[in-house]
């Protein structure tokens, strides 16, 4: 340790892992299983939302119209940007802990809200749905960097990774869980009010009991964000901030003394001393900063962004990739409830195959091999399997089950790869004062790609001698997954601007903790 580091942050660098470290991890994660759950269950539910409400006669199955189908999709992705700016910048202002607690109020009220979307007219409810989910997604948006700081500012610095990782983790668990709510509602409603299939019963195959369904799927996703409220509440602010940014060390002496069971001196004279040196009080639009992080916020926003135009253009386009290859039946050979569960099974078997494993080998294996090998690898990966899918792409429409595993795998080397690691590294490499901050740009930069990929991805993957749904000629599903293996070789090369942080101190990397010598990251 350096003359005149802190002691109480030493102290977090060095600790053994103990419970409070799998609490943080609970509490924050539950935050990203659910935010997971809202993000990703619309598209579970969008067909049956065209079935009710735009099927105009017997002949042709009810889909959303092209601008209905992008707001509801993307409007959620809208709001998570604006709210990982928003409340990025918050939590470096007031502190983590006291804007926490407001991003889940936010999750658990729009999440009930959504389910309760106003009306039977069409317009009515998707206005309200869409409103609602605007306002879901802002909170949801401010759960990445409050989470991902708070975390990476408990953990100590030989397993932060790992446990950053497991936050972000819990984000597999929540498409798996809400396949799983999907299924289950679906299959007892369906059960209970079975009907034919469109093409026997056209328009009363959607039964009217259908509208709770995907109303009871939505609201479902408030039930684990309200369960870990109180927790969130109890949390002591980090270290890190108390001392850093708010320049308290007796308080932060204090609260850390609880967590780690040990007696811990204030040290406040060191805390004045490091808050008086200039080279360490740069401000965001600043030429020192540009200089220290510059090419760091590049890295990670660039990298964010373009994972999130194939992570997401693949997670929301599922339902339609599945059809397109024949593993879901002919809409017209389906009720409306049936469709749900159909999509819902497929989604669910993807995300046990392939999303939730390569989540935890990232937690298992981050702090080993470390950020930057897991991300090139990642990337180099997607790219593979994208374009294994591509060029083959008539082979794979005849062959069902490899072009489902080449697609699980697609999957398993983003969450064991850059979605993952994008989600960690800009919680490690900032400043604590602008921590969150840096962050929330990133995050916003990957909502940026995700919008992208909702709605560009979607457009271009339109056949181009008969696209459907009244979508404008695109360049075919073919070509778009070569277009998404190139972007994947994109991010490998902006992977070379971010540096690997595996085993160092938050302070290390960026040279906060100490007056007297001063690293840079």
């Amino acid at each position: 340790m350096a003359r005149n580091q802190l002691g109480v942050l030493n102290a977090l660098d060095v600790a053994k892992t103990q419970w409070y470290h799998f609490t943080a991890i609970v509490i924050a994660g539950m935050g990203f299983f659910t935010d997971a759950y809202d993000l990703f269950c619309i598209s579970i539910v969008t067909k049956l939302l065209g079935r009710i409400y735009y099927t105009k006669s017997s002949k042709s199955v009810g889909t959303l119209p092209i601008g209905v189908n992008g707001a509801v999709t993307g409007v959620a992705l809208v709001g998570t940007l604006a709210g990982q700016l928003f409340f990025g910048w918050l939590g470096d202002k007031l502190g983590r802990k006291r804007v926490y607690g407001l991003t889940l109020i936010l999750m658990v009220v729009c999440s009930i809200a959504s389910g309760l979307s106003l009306g039977k007219d069409p317009r009515a409810v998707m206005t309200s749905l869409c409103f609602f989910r605007f306002w879901l997604g802002f909170g949801i948006g401010g759960d990445y960097p409050l989470s991902a700081t708070i975390m990476s500012e408990y953990a100590n610095k030989k397993t932060r990774g790992a446990f950053i990782a497991a936050v972000f983790a819990m984000q597999g668990f929540g498409i798996l869980f809400g396949g799983i709510v999907a299924l289950i509602v679906s299959a007892a409603f369906n059960g209970k009010y079975g009907a034919p299939p469109f093409n026997i019963a056209g328009k009363d195959s959607t039964v009217p009991q259908a509208d709770y369904v995907w109303r009871i799927i939505l609201m479902f996703g408030a039930i684990p964000a309200a369960m870990t409220f109180y927790w969130r509440m109890k949390m002591p602010e980090t270290a890190r901030y108390t001392a850093l940014v708010a320049k308290n060390a007796k308080q932060a002496a204090a609260d850390m003394s609880t967590v780690l069971n040990v007696d811990l001196e204030p040290e406040q004279e060191k805390v004045e001393r490091i808050a008086e040196d200039r080279s360490n009080n740069f401000g965001l639009f600043s030429t020192e900063f540009a200089r220290r992080h510059g090419l760091h916020l590049v890295g990670t926003a660039m990298t964010w962004f373009l994972l999130d135009i194939s992570y997401y253009s693949s997670n929301l386009t599922q339902k339609d990739i599945f059809t397109n290859v024949g593993w879901l039946p002919p809409a017209a050979k389906m009720n409306a409830i049936y469709e749900v569960f159909r999509v819902a099974k497929a989604q669910t078997l993807i995300a046990l195959c392939g999303t939730v494993p390569g989540y935890w080998f990232t937690v298992a294996f981050i702090d080993h091999i470390g950020r930057f090998a897991i991300q090139l690898m990642g990337f180099f990966f997607m790219a593979v399997f994208m374009l294994g899918l591509a060029f083959p792409y008539d082979y794979w429409k005849q062959h069902n089950t490899g072009f489902l595993i080449m697609y699980a795998l697609t999957f398993f080397f983003s969450n064991f790869g850059p979605n993952a690691t994008t989600f960690v590294v800009p919680a490690e490499i900032f400043p604590a004062r602008l921590r969150s901050t840096c962050h929330g740009i990133s995050a916003a930069w990957g909502k940026a790609g995700a919008i992208v990929g909702a709605f560009g991805i979607l457009y271009a993957s339109q056949d181009a001698k008969s696209p459907t749904g009244g979508y404008p000629k695109g360049i075919g599903t073919k070509n778009t997954l070569i277009l998404l293996g190139a972007i994947n070789f994109l991010g490998m090369l902006f992977t070379l601007l971010v540096p690997e942080s595996k085993g160092r101190s938050l302070e290390e990397l960026t040279g906060e903790n100490e007056d007297d010598e001063v690293s840079t990251a």
